[in-house]
Protein backbone atom coordinates (compact mmCIF):
# COMPACT_ATOMS: atom_id res chain seq x y z
CA UNK A 1 0.00 0.00 0.00
CA UNK A 2 1.47 3.23 -0.86
CA UNK A 3 2.00 5.65 1.18
CA UNK A 4 0.85 9.52 1.03
CA UNK A 5 2.67 12.34 2.27
CA UNK A 6 0.68 15.84 2.79
CA UNK A 7 2.06 18.92 1.42
CA UNK A 8 2.94 21.55 3.72
CA UNK A 9 1.52 23.72 3.10
CA UNK A 10 1.43 27.71 3.53
CA UNK A 11 -2.24 27.94 4.88
CA UNK A 12 -0.92 24.69 7.14
CA UNK A 13 1.76 26.03 8.15
CA UNK A 14 0.36 28.87 9.07
CA UNK A 15 -2.68 27.51 10.87
CA UNK A 16 -0.25 25.72 13.30
CA UNK A 17 2.03 28.90 13.84
CA UNK A 18 -0.95 30.87 14.83
CA UNK A 19 -2.00 27.98 17.32
CA UNK A 20 1.22 28.58 18.98
CA UNK A 21 1.57 31.97 18.76
CA UNK A 22 -2.00 32.10 20.52
CA UNK A 23 -1.60 29.78 22.95
CA UNK A 24 1.70 31.72 23.97
CA UNK A 25 -0.17 34.74 24.28
CA UNK A 26 -2.82 33.65 26.23
CA UNK A 27 -0.70 31.57 28.76
CA UNK A 28 1.18 34.44 29.18
CA UNK A 29 1.03 36.91 32.63
CA UNK A 30 2.69 39.57 30.49
CA UNK A 31 -0.55 39.75 28.45
CA UNK A 32 -3.00 39.54 31.57
CA UNK A 33 -0.84 42.21 33.11
CA UNK A 34 -1.03 44.78 30.43
CA UNK A 35 -4.43 44.32 29.78
CA UNK A 36 -5.96 44.49 33.48
CA UNK A 37 -3.10 47.52 33.42
CA UNK A 38 -5.54 48.95 30.56
CA UNK A 39 -8.73 48.34 32.24
CA UNK A 40 -7.83 50.26 35.69
CA UNK A 41 -5.70 52.92 34.32
CA UNK A 42 -8.92 54.83 33.07
CA UNK A 43 -10.58 54.51 36.16
CA UNK A 44 -7.64 55.84 38.28
CA UNK A 45 -7.32 58.81 35.57
CA UNK A 46 -10.66 59.62 35.25
CA UNK A 47 -10.86 59.43 39.07
CA UNK A 48 -7.93 61.72 39.24
CA UNK A 49 -7.95 64.34 37.21
CA UNK A 50 -11.42 65.31 38.25
CA UNK A 51 -10.44 65.43 42.41
CA UNK A 52 -7.44 68.23 40.65
CA UNK A 53 -9.91 69.88 38.53
CA UNK A 54 -9.63 73.42 39.12
CA UNK A 55 -6.26 72.70 41.50
CA UNK A 56 -4.31 76.10 41.74
CA UNK A 57 -0.31 75.22 42.11
CA UNK A 58 2.08 78.40 42.35
CA UNK A 59 5.68 78.08 41.08
CA UNK A 60 7.66 79.41 44.18
CA UNK A 61 10.42 80.70 41.74
CA UNK A 62 8.31 82.77 39.72
CA UNK A 63 5.01 83.14 41.68
CA UNK A 64 3.23 82.06 38.22
CA UNK A 65 -0.23 79.85 38.80
CA UNK A 66 -0.88 77.07 36.95
CA UNK A 67 -4.80 75.67 36.56
CA UNK A 68 -5.36 71.92 36.91
CA UNK A 69 -7.98 71.36 34.22
CA UNK A 70 -9.80 67.69 33.85
CA UNK A 71 -11.94 66.31 31.88
CA UNK A 72 -15.52 68.27 30.60
CA UNK A 73 -17.38 64.97 30.30
CA UNK A 74 -16.01 61.55 30.20
CA UNK A 75 -15.94 60.67 26.38
CA UNK A 76 -12.67 62.85 26.26
CA UNK A 77 -10.57 60.13 27.65
CA UNK A 78 -11.27 58.49 24.23
CA UNK A 79 -10.56 61.46 22.05
CA UNK A 80 -11.51 64.93 21.15
CA UNK A 81 -14.17 66.61 18.40
CA UNK A 82 -12.17 67.60 15.28
CA UNK A 83 -12.03 71.51 14.74
CA UNK A 84 -13.78 71.83 18.63
CA UNK A 85 -12.51 75.09 20.61
CA UNK A 86 -10.29 72.90 22.97
CA UNK A 87 -8.31 71.44 20.02
CA UNK A 88 -8.25 74.96 18.36
CA UNK A 89 -6.97 76.46 21.64
CA UNK A 90 -4.03 73.93 21.93
CA UNK A 91 -3.23 73.96 18.26
CA UNK A 92 -2.62 78.05 18.67
CA UNK A 93 -0.62 77.39 21.86
CA UNK A 94 1.46 74.82 20.63
CA UNK A 95 1.03 72.53 23.41
CA UNK A 96 -0.97 69.92 24.49
CA UNK A 97 -2.86 69.85 27.85
CA UNK A 98 -2.88 66.97 30.84
CA UNK A 99 -6.20 65.75 29.49
CA UNK A 100 -4.85 65.34 25.63
CA UNK A 101 -2.06 63.41 27.01
CA UNK A 102 -3.24 61.19 29.21
CA UNK A 103 -6.22 59.59 27.16
CA UNK A 104 -6.58 56.36 25.16
CA UNK A 105 -4.06 57.28 22.63
CA UNK A 106 -1.31 56.59 24.84
CA UNK A 107 -1.80 52.96 24.44
CA UNK A 108 -0.06 53.10 21.26
CA UNK A 109 3.28 53.14 23.38
CA UNK A 110 2.01 50.67 25.89
CA UNK A 111 1.63 48.39 22.74
CA UNK A 112 5.28 48.45 21.90
CA UNK A 113 6.26 46.92 25.57
CA UNK A 114 3.84 44.02 24.57
CA UNK A 115 5.67 43.23 21.23
CA UNK A 116 8.93 43.64 22.36
CA UNK A 117 8.96 41.74 25.09
CA UNK A 118 7.16 39.10 23.48
CA UNK A 119 9.41 38.86 20.51
CA UNK A 120 12.23 39.48 22.49
CA UNK A 121 11.67 36.06 24.17
CA UNK A 122 11.65 33.77 21.39
CA UNK A 123 15.15 34.73 20.27
CA UNK A 124 16.28 34.89 23.86
CA UNK A 125 14.85 31.44 24.84
CA UNK A 126 16.06 30.04 21.30
CA UNK A 127 12.46 28.91 20.48
CA UNK A 128 12.66 30.97 17.06
CA UNK A 129 16.58 29.87 16.21
CA UNK A 130 15.05 26.05 16.93
CA UNK A 131 11.61 26.93 14.71
CA UNK A 132 13.32 28.10 12.01
CA UNK A 133 15.53 25.32 12.04
CA UNK A 134 12.84 22.87 12.25
CA UNK A 135 9.89 23.79 9.54
CA UNK A 136 8.67 27.44 9.48
CA UNK A 137 9.59 30.29 7.57
CA UNK A 138 10.50 33.04 8.42
CA UNK A 139 7.37 35.18 6.67
CA UNK A 140 4.88 32.52 8.74
CA UNK A 141 6.67 33.77 11.39
CA UNK A 142 5.94 37.22 11.09
CA UNK A 143 3.00 36.57 9.51
CA UNK A 144 1.88 35.28 12.84
CA UNK A 145 3.27 37.41 15.51
CA UNK A 146 1.73 40.30 13.41
CA UNK A 147 -1.63 39.01 13.89
CA UNK A 148 -1.43 37.85 17.21
CA UNK A 149 -0.10 41.08 18.83
CA UNK A 150 -2.77 42.94 16.75
CA UNK A 151 -5.31 40.71 18.50
CA UNK A 152 -3.46 41.58 21.76
CA UNK A 153 -3.18 45.46 20.97
CA UNK A 154 -6.99 45.29 20.34
CA UNK A 155 -7.52 43.65 23.70
CA UNK A 156 -5.59 46.49 25.00
CA UNK A 157 -8.05 49.10 23.42
CA UNK A 158 -11.43 47.78 24.52
CA UNK A 159 -9.94 46.83 28.17
CA UNK A 160 -9.07 50.72 28.36
CA UNK A 161 -12.49 51.36 26.06
CA UNK A 162 -14.63 49.22 29.27
CA UNK A 163 -12.61 50.64 31.92
CA UNK A 164 -13.58 54.54 30.68
CA UNK A 165 -17.04 53.67 30.93
CA UNK A 166 -16.68 51.70 34.48
CA UNK A 167 -14.23 55.17 35.54
CA UNK A 168 -16.73 57.00 33.83
CA UNK A 169 -20.01 56.36 35.76
CA UNK A 170 -18.07 56.17 38.94
CA UNK A 171 -16.66 59.90 38.22
CA UNK A 172 -20.78 60.59 37.54
CA UNK A 173 -22.21 59.07 40.50
CA UNK A 174 -19.89 61.03 42.72
CA UNK A 175 -18.69 63.85 40.97
CA UNK A 176 -21.49 64.46 38.36
CA UNK A 177 -19.03 64.15 35.32
CA UNK A 178 -21.49 63.82 32.80
CA UNK A 179 -21.68 61.73 29.70
CA UNK A 180 -22.64 64.60 27.40
CA UNK A 181 -21.58 63.27 23.63
CA UNK A 182 -21.07 67.35 22.46
CA UNK A 183 -20.26 67.45 18.73
CA UNK A 184 -20.55 64.01 17.66
CA UNK A 185 -23.18 61.08 18.06
CA UNK A 186 -22.95 57.63 18.72
CA UNK A 187 -22.55 56.19 15.05
CA UNK A 188 -19.69 58.54 15.39
CA UNK A 189 -17.99 57.64 17.95
CA UNK A 190 -18.36 54.03 17.12
CA UNK A 191 -16.35 54.64 14.16
CA UNK A 192 -13.54 56.49 16.31
CA UNK A 193 -13.02 53.29 17.94
CA UNK A 194 -12.91 51.08 14.70
CA UNK A 195 -10.72 53.31 13.36
CA UNK A 196 -8.31 53.32 16.51
CA UNK A 197 -8.32 49.63 16.50
CA UNK A 198 -7.34 49.77 13.13
CA UNK A 199 -4.52 52.18 13.86
CA UNK A 200 -3.23 48.76 16.31
CA UNK A 201 -2.40 47.35 12.78
CA UNK A 202 0.07 50.74 11.80
CA UNK A 203 1.88 50.56 14.90
CA UNK A 204 2.21 47.17 15.51
CA UNK A 205 4.17 46.18 12.02
CA UNK A 206 6.52 48.71 13.44
CA UNK A 207 7.58 47.63 16.73
CA UNK A 208 7.89 44.16 15.52
CA UNK A 209 10.54 45.37 12.10
CA UNK A 210 12.41 46.92 15.32
CA UNK A 211 12.14 44.00 17.59
CA UNK A 212 13.60 41.74 14.73
CA UNK A 213 16.32 44.41 14.40
CA UNK A 214 17.07 44.44 18.14
CA UNK A 215 16.57 40.28 18.40
CA UNK A 216 16.91 39.46 22.28
CA UNK A 217 18.15 42.74 23.43
CA UNK A 218 14.77 44.38 24.77
CA UNK A 219 15.91 47.33 25.94
CA UNK A 220 17.04 47.87 22.38
CA UNK A 221 13.75 47.61 20.73
CA UNK A 222 11.80 48.96 23.19
CA UNK A 223 14.02 52.69 22.83
CA UNK A 224 13.61 52.11 19.26
CA UNK A 225 10.00 51.72 19.04
CA UNK A 226 9.22 54.86 21.66
CA UNK A 227 11.06 56.74 19.05
CA UNK A 228 9.26 55.50 16.67
CA UNK A 229 5.71 56.00 18.29
CA UNK A 230 6.65 59.33 19.26
CA UNK A 231 7.18 60.77 15.89
CA UNK A 232 3.60 59.36 14.72
CA UNK A 233 1.80 60.29 18.17
CA UNK A 234 0.16 63.53 16.92
CA UNK A 235 -1.40 61.69 13.99
CA UNK A 236 -4.10 59.72 16.57
CA UNK A 237 -5.65 62.29 17.56
CA UNK A 238 -6.42 63.72 13.96
CA UNK A 239 -7.13 60.28 12.23
CA UNK A 240 -9.76 59.35 15.37
CA UNK A 241 -11.43 62.01 16.54
CA UNK A 242 -14.87 61.44 18.44
CA UNK A 243 -16.45 62.85 15.32
CA UNK A 244 -15.29 60.34 13.03
CA UNK A 245 -16.22 60.08 9.30
CA UNK A 246 -16.51 57.18 7.07
CA UNK A 247 -13.45 58.44 5.11
CA UNK A 248 -11.15 58.72 7.69
CA UNK A 249 -12.12 55.65 9.08
CA UNK A 250 -11.20 53.73 5.93
CA UNK A 251 -8.02 55.60 5.94
CA UNK A 252 -7.26 54.05 8.70
CA UNK A 253 -7.87 50.36 7.42
CA UNK A 254 -5.90 51.22 4.58
CA UNK A 255 -2.92 52.32 6.39
CA UNK A 256 -3.33 49.68 8.90
CA UNK A 257 -3.12 47.06 5.88
CA UNK A 258 -0.08 48.87 3.91
CA UNK A 259 1.36 49.18 6.96
CA UNK A 260 1.19 45.69 8.07
CA UNK A 261 2.09 44.35 4.40
CA UNK A 262 4.89 46.60 3.83
CA UNK A 263 6.44 46.50 7.37
CA UNK A 264 5.40 42.69 7.47
CA UNK A 265 7.99 42.14 4.07
CA UNK A 266 10.88 44.30 5.59
CA UNK A 267 10.63 42.26 8.86
CA UNK A 268 10.84 39.00 7.08
CA UNK A 269 13.96 40.42 4.77
CA UNK A 270 15.44 41.45 8.41
CA UNK A 271 15.17 37.99 9.63
CA UNK A 272 16.78 36.37 6.20
CA UNK A 273 19.92 38.90 5.89
CA UNK A 274 20.59 39.08 9.88
CA UNK A 275 22.11 36.47 12.43
CA UNK A 276 19.30 34.97 14.47
CA UNK A 277 21.34 35.24 17.23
Amino acid sequence: MEKKFERNTFGKRLSTMLKVDFRRMLRSRLFYIIVAACLVAPMLILIMTTLMDGTVSVDPQTGKETVTEGFDNVWQIIGTVSGSETESAEGAAGSMSLTSMVNINMLYFAMAVLVCIFIADDFRSGYAKNLFTVRAKKSDYVISKTLVCIFGGACMILAFFAGSMIGGAICNGMFGLPFTMEGFGVGELILCMISKLALVAVFVPIYLAVSVIAKQKTWMSLIGSFAVGMLLFMMIPALTPLNQTVITAVLCFGGGALSAIGLGAISGLILKKTSLV
